[in-house]
């Protein structure tokens, strides 16, 4: 069977079965991660089915970023792989499975666990780069606004001058983990998107800070600098 009829079997069953109320985390967001991660594969040799069931099952379980078991998430997600595989798929290949496991529960950030294989170092950078960039600026802003949270600090926008408070302003995010993830970056051509798109939100960030004192036809070369040399 192809990638494709693969890919296609996954969707019809994640179109069916799982309903996702956060937006940020839907079947459009798997496609996309395993877009990211055959551009990936073009660099590093890597077993593609393994990568491509990672990308669509690493959020089958996907808990609310203030959920007190957030950091297991991907532990969840990953018994449940192993499960789902056996009984919906049965003709998968029962000795890739594993393989798929590790990728699903190494994915996470918030977990914290060594992705051990190629194939879970892909998967986990392709993840991570749906955080940067354009898409990752709009994630950011939708997920905060689902939780509640301000956009940022009026009074200490770039918190010059106070800790790092992400659970409060969504732009302190970007600090707080956004801007890191290249340097989290398990590939090569992982690391080179990263920080591409890293720099997009800095730009976004020096956009932001000029517009609010007044200047819309301009960047604030200050915070351009600040965080393009950290």
């Amino acid at each position: 069977m192809s990638l494709n009829d693969w890919q296609q079997r996954f969707e019809n069953w994640f179109n069916h079965n799982w309903q996702k109320e956060d937006k940020a985390h839907d079947v459009a967001h798997l496609r996309r991660v395993w877009q990211t991660a055959r551009q990936i594969m073009r660099t590093v040799k890597a077993d593609e089915l393994v990568v491509l069931t990672g990308c669509y099952f690493h959020d089958l379980v996907n808990l609310p970023k203030n959920h007190p078991q957030r950091h297991l998430a991907s532990t969840f997600a990953a018994d449940q792989t192993r499960q789902l595989l056996r009984k919906h798929f049965t003709d998968f290949p029962a000795e890739k499975i594993e393989a798929v496991v590790h990728c699903v529960q190494a994915h996470s950030f918030s977990a914290r666990i060594s992705a051990e294989t190629i194939e879970a170092k892909i998967v986990q950078d392709a993840d991570r780069l749906e955080s940067l960039g354009a898409i990752g600026l709009a994630r950011t802003f939708y997920v905060s606004g689902a939780l509640g949270r301000a956009l940022f600090d009026p009074d200490d926008p770039f918190a010059a001058e106070r800790p790092l408070d992400d659970l409060e302003w969504a732009l302190d995010h970007f600090q707080a983990k956004l801007l890191r993830l290249p340097l989290t970056m398990q590939t090569d051509e992982g690391k080179r998107m990263a920080t591409f798109s890293a720099r997009f939100l800095v730009t976004y960030m020096a956009k932001l800070s000029a517009e609010l004192q007044g200047n819309y036809c301009g960047i604030d070369e200050t915070i351009l600098k600040q965080f393009t040399d950290e």
